[in-house]
């Protein structure tokens, strides 16, 4: 039951809600990125084996995508605050065992069993409280109103901070402090996450009784009933095909073709969030001033250009550049995504609806990792310029489709 308030009294409980909110997605952002980033490095220090080290990526990665079937549907089910305290909490002793076990043994079969079941059920565990708290943060931003797209800036750039320091912060531990210190400081935000686990309670909506296994189905149906977010969805994930093709090649590319280090590679990345993070801070003030569709197009349209002109770049200052504009529109346009989804996703499934919208963007990243497993390094500036023709003509449909709604012009405007 809602309370009725005044704009006054809105103003000031909003940011008494959100501090709830950010203090979790930030220690949880954390684990997130030391986990995704640290626990590969982990194996490469173990096991001294770079197919081991590709193998522990992938074993992170996999269980995460089918962890969407479920994810959701559990959030949907069980609430916020119990999913992520309990994943939270799982994942803190999976590390803290990790960290038990590994210095009692040889290097060999029984460190490396140890630290693939660590990237495995780190990775389904990460999955399961990254959609706890983005719930969370929908529920948010449907309470702040029109401040929603304020809301979703406010947690991108908690990611983006994360995914900036937190590959650094795993490194430099594991250099220094060997595996139990890096697993320590996982463990240690993960609890973190648990104690602050903001307090939602929702009540439990038909589909939440459903099976968990027709999360997706669910989520499925939702999108299928919103073809605003249905396109927009669809135009980022061929979007993504573009920018993951990228990100698996630069190593092939800076190292291979232009003669830089694999240090050299990691700094792209490092300039890129950097450059995601402050594009969101501009959103943020734009789309007060100019709305969302406004923001959305030019976002698009810098993202699309800037991947055009990578696959001809001849430097790596260029190619730098490039990379740092390319995902400084894909930043603008996600902002975009998150408070488009937490305006329109009705709350009793926005968790299986969620799960779903993921999947689909995160779909294209392991297909952009056959394509440059299969493609001979000198043709993959022709492979990288069809996928961004795909990506400037998938998302021009798309914020074609959404101007052309009648009924969601009031959104962007």
């Amino acid at each position: 039951m809602r309370s009725r308030v005044g704009p006054r009294h809105a103003r000031r409980a909003v940011p008494t809600v959100l501090r709830g909110i950010y203090l979790p997605r930030t220690t949880d952002a954390a684990a997130f990125a030391m986990a995704t980033y640290g626990i590969p490095l982990l194996v490469l220090a173990t096991t001294n084996s770079a197919a081991l080290t590709g193998l522990a990526f992938a074993l992170e990665w996999i269980p995460r995508l089918g962890a969407f079937a479920f994810a959701g549907a559990l959030v949907d089910r069980h609430g916020t605050t119990t999913v992520l305290r309990s994943a939270s909490v799982a994942r803190a002793l999976v590390v803290l065992a990790a960290a038990y076990f590994l210095p009692q043994q040889e290097a060999g079969l029984g460190a490396t069993v140890t630290v693939m079941v660590l990237a495995a059920s780190t990775g389904i565990l990460t999955e399961c409280s990254y959609i706890a708290v983005e719930t969370a943060g929908g529920v948010a931003s449907r309470e702040a109103g029109a401040r929603a797209h304020r809301v979703q800036s406010v947690l991108l750039g908690i990611d983006q901070v994360a995914t900036l320091s937190g590959p650094a912060l795993a490194g430099l531990l594991l250099q220094w402090t060997g595996a139990t210190g890096m697993l320590l400081v996982i463990a240690v935000f993960s609890l973190l996450t648990s104690v602050l686990a903001p307090r939602q309670h929702l009540r439990p909506a038909p589909a939440a009784t459903q099976p968990v296994g027709k999360g997706l189905h669910t989520g499925w149906s939702t999108l299928r009933a919103l073809p605003a977010l249905g396109w927009l969805v669809a135009g980022l994930t061929v979007s993504n095909l573009a920018v993951g093709l990228l990100q698996a090649a630069a190593p092939v590319i800076i190292v291979k073709q232009l003669g830089h280090s694999t240090a050299d590679v990691g700094f792209i990345w490092s300039v890129a969030a950097v450059a995601s993070l402050g594009a969101v801070l501009l959103c943020r003030k734009a789309i007060d001033r100019f709305g969302l569709w406004p923001v959305g197009v030019v976002s698009a349209t810098i993202a699309a250009t800037a991947c055009l002109a990578v696959s001809v770049a001849g430097t790596y200052h260029a190619y730098l550049a490039l990379i740092a504009v390319l995902m400084a529109g894909e930043g603008g346009m996600t902002v975009v995504l998150r408070t488009l989804r937490s305006r329109l996703i009705p709350a009793d499934v926005f968790g299986a609806t969620l799960s779903l919208t993921i999947l689909l963007l995160l779909l294209p990243f392991p297909v952009a990792g056959v394509l440059v497993a299969l493609v001979p390094p000198a043709e993959l500036g022709h492979v990288i310029t069809l996928c961004a023709v795909l990506q400037a003509a998938g998302l021009f449909t798309a914020f074609a489709r959404l101007r052309a709604t009648p009924a969601l012009r009031t959104s962007f405007a």
